[in-house]
């Protein structure tokens, strides 16, 4: 062969090489590898209201104990292969008393309302970086008996910043500014809610919500003052029979700060908790465990605090766009509804399909314990995609202070 045909021939063969598509992205994160993070365990508390709910006398490490029990019983490997455990509040004593070994090792973060998340995100990246092998993630809250307001002001030269100011805004005056800046009416953010309520009923009544909830059995103090026993097995947060027009007689929650705010179109301040746990895919192939998901990745972004409610409109594309994807490619949405003014935005703003966002009902509705929605909604969309055969989950949730993150997950229990 002379010199110039050989030099054709491999050009031949690079042109050859070049002109084969590429993986779509889609097909791409839908591949499964040794390495990858994966999810194997995802179970949550019931949701129960806050001060005066099943879970108002119990303190936040019960509430925690009580979940890792569960876990514990039902991860079906030995709790020492797990070495490190994250959760947004104190955890290190609760693990040790859920029978995790003295070699298992604990910490907490915080990432305000996506602190859930946070540490599902924390937990994957010690395990994809090597760190640890395993490692549990736990998003927990007690609003009966915290208090999630400024007790003092910022220092003043914090203070001189307006941007820095505005981090002190109270959740619903951030919802005010919302609904007033982008047109969120009053009768919008009324409907919204309805249809929550409306989903969550309908969740509820057809046993959607029981392979993710685990019982929890505690004490509460009843109305006359005396100590019983009881078994928690469902969410409490859901109102059968809510109507549009109940919502919309209901009193604005917060006047200072305008009319469109309500208690029927906020989230409901709850108790509870939720884990995920999660390892390399060889490593729970290796012990038989069950595959429920793949985590994908995550990520948060910044914007100002005064309207910190449209957070999930700029984390999602953010997070999207890391992985050359459209909202079109997402089977289901987990978005948390911190209020409805933020939440019909966001819905708008990113073009999100209503059919496939919390389709059992979200926060406004199911009640939204601050740490612990982050793991909620992952383990609530993965079981809503199990039930529908569906692959691709996007969780995305506001932050306090002015935040917003997303993680995208692939199930994989069709």
């Amino acid at each position: 062969m002379s010199r110039q045909g050989s030099a054709v021939e491999r050009l031949a063969s690079l042109a050859g090489h070049v002109s084969q598509p590429a993986t779509p992205p889609l097909a791409s994160i839908l591949q499964k590898h040794p390495d990858d993070i994966v999810i194997t365990l995802a179970l949550c508390t019931p949701l129960t209201k806050a001060k005066k709910g099943g879970l108002k006398d119990t303190p936040l490490d019960a509430i925690v104990v009580k979940l890792l029990k569960h876990a514990v019983s039902k991860m079906n490997m030995d709790p020492a292969l797990v070495e490190d455990v994250a959760l947004a509040y104190q955890v290190r004593a609760a693990v040790l008393a859920a029978g995790f070994p003295t070699t298992t090792a604990a910490y907490s973060t915080n990432r305000f309302c996506a602190s859930g998340l946070k540490v599902v995100q924390d937990i994957a990246d010690q395990i994809s970086k090597g760190g640890i092998s395993c490692g549990l993630a736990i998003g927990a809250e007690s609003m009966s008996f915290s208090n999630d307001s400024f007790e003092e002001p910022y220092d003043e030269e914090v203070l001189q910043n307006s941007d820095a100011r505005d981090c002190m805004q109270p959740m619903g005056q951030t919802s005010g500014n919302v609904g007033r800046d982008f047109g969120i009416s009053r009768e919008l953010q009324d409907r919204y809610p309805y249809e929550s309520f409306r989903r969550a009923e309908i969740a509820q009544k057809e046993g959607w919500l029981d392979d993710e909830i685990v019982p929890i059995t505690t004490t509460v103090t009843n109305k006359e003052g005396v100590r019983q026993t009881v078994m928690l097995t469902k969410d409490e947060g859901p109102r059968w029979g809510t109507t549009y027009e109940a919502l919309s007689k209901i009193r604005p929650a917060f006047k200072e700060f305008g009319d469109r705010s309500t208690g029927g179109n906020s989230s409901q301040v709850t108790d509870g908790a939720a884990a995920t746990l999660l390892m390399k895919r060889s490593m729970a192939e290796r012990l038989g465990q069950p595959i429920l998901a793949k985590f994908v990745g995550a990520t948060v972004a910044g914007l100002a605090p005064r309207i910190m409610g449209i957070g999930p409109s700029i984390a999602a594309p953010k997070l999207l766009n890391k992985f050359n994807l459209r909202i079109d490619d997402i089977d289901i949405i987990e978005l948390n509804e911190a209020f409805a003014s933020m939440a019909v935005y966001c819905k708008d703003k990113l073009g999100i399909d209503h059919n496939k966002m919390n389709v059992r009902g979200g926060a406004i509705a199911l009640g939204h314990p601050l740490g612990a929605t982050g793991v909620r909604q992952i383990v609530t969309g993965l079981s809503e995609c199990r039930r529908q055969g569906q692959r691709v989950l996007l969780t995305t949730m506001c932050v306090g202070t002015g935040q917003g993150m997303a993680g995208l997950f692939i199930n994989e229990q069709l």
